[in-house]
């Protein structure tokens, strides 16, 4: 990961206010570091406080600006406000929103209670909301900003077996395009972005069975393993100004799969 001289250099992500959540691993780290490489003022929260600081050192290295790792769990709210007020406290106001955090943990229908049912929308879709509403005074105030919100291609294969997490990354798309309209008058935009099977650490750990990676394989058009910063180089894009005309869209990144 990092920067490459065969990849865009973005001159309006120089010095921007860039926030991620759930980025201390997988295609949220693989943003911080290339939003870092850019030289952007990026904010990053995560649960995981080894593995963030280790990569928010690494990045202080050769990037402009130290990555600044808050510490959140997005499941409370308040605690998600302040960590906001926080980072635009310390880092300035944020002009760009990647709502990243997510957990596809498996289950079965037949499994699912209550309880775990708004435990998963929790997790995967509500804090993309409250982040959002978070943020856009200040992007209002400013009179531009992107939010971009991670979906995932799961809810159009559609994916068995986390029919939750099915649900809730379906409803990104909804809010994605509700939030473009509702803020497009202030210049702010807000799109989706959908991920294939991407080979993140967690995913090559959990899921990715010789058996998996062959069903893909035979799925995707590009017949290759799609990785963390095939995302994240989409995303570096949908925040800087050379998109600026762009919003209210889902923008996949799979493969061809779908």
């Amino acid at each position: 990961m990092g920067g490459s001289n065969n990849f865009a250099t973005y001159p309006s992500l120089r010095d921007r206010v860039v926030m991620i959540t759930g980025g201390g691993s997988g295609i949220g780290a693989a943003m911080v570091e290339l939003f870092a490489s850019q030289g952007s003022r990026v904010a990053f929260i995560d649960l995981a406080d080894e593995a963030s600081q280790k990569l928010a050192d690494s990045a202080a290295k050769t990037c402009a600006h130290k990555p600044y790792f808050k510490r959140c769990d997005l499941m409370d709210i308040p605690a998600l406000q302040e960590a906001v007020r926080e980072i635009e406290a310390r880092v300035g106001p944020v002009q760009v929103l990647v709502n990243n955090a997510a957990n596809d943990d498996r289950h079965a229908s037949e499994q699912v209670t209550p309880e775990y049912w708004d435990n998963r929308m929790n997790v995967n879709l509500r804090h993309q909301f409250f982040a959002s509403q978070a943020v856009a005074p200040g992007m209002k105030a400013a009179g531009s900003g992107s939010i971009i919100n991670m979906s995932s291609i799961a809810w159009m294969i559609p994916s068995t077996g986390i029919p939750v997490y099915v649900t809730a990354k379906a409803g990104v798309i909804g809010l994605t395009r509700t939030l473009a309209r509702e803020l497009g008058s202030s210049g702010i935009r807000v799109n989706a972005v959908l991920p294939g099977a991407i080979n993140t650490e967690r995913q090559i750990r959990l899921w990715r069975t010789p058996e998996f990676d062959a069903e893909v394989q035979t799925r995707q058009c590009l017949k290759r393993k799609l990785m963390p910063d095939d995302v994240a180089r989409l995303v570096l894009f949908l925040a800087s100004d050379d998109s600026s005309g762009i919003t209210s869209q889902s923008h996949i990144v799979d493969g061809g799969w779908v």
